[in-house]
Formats: structure tokens, sequence, C-alpha cells
């Protein structure tokens, strides 16, 4: 079974949660949108599979590094 973590590349808010635990997801779905100096910068799933943890809330403040989803 492979598992795929999706982490933030950059500082921003969680401005929208697009998919909810349990949702398959297809390479290139939007899990979540970032908003940083007001642009919103989608994340988008890099493997299909299904969300098993979403790590992030809505209004959340994340980090570069932090994990964000774990799809498998």
């Amino acid at each position: 079974m492979h598992v795929a973590e999706v982490r933030a590349e950059m500082v921003a808010n969680v401005w929208q949660i697009v998919v909810a635990e349990g949702d398959t997801v297809e390479d290139g779905d939007t899990l979540v949108i970032l908003e940083s100096m007001k642009m919103e910068i989608p994340v988008i799933a890099e493997d299909s599979g299904t969300v098993v943890q979403l790590k992030v809330a809505e209004g959340d403040v994340i980090q570069e590094g932090d994990l964000i989803a774990v799809i498998e």
C-alpha cells in the first residue's frame, strides 16, 4: 500500500478545504486552497487514492513543511 504525505510548500493560511477524510482523489485534484499575500494557492494531490487524514482546518496558519493530508 502506497502512502503519500502532502506537505505545505510555504507559510500560508488554510482558506478552504475541498476534500474530506474518506474521499477518493485523483492525481491533480485540488485538496486544499491556501491563501498567502492575497493569492489563492491550490494544494494538488500528486497521487490517486483515498484521503485518510486531514491535518489542517480552515483558518489554520501553516508553516513550510507542515503535514496537510495523507493519501493512501
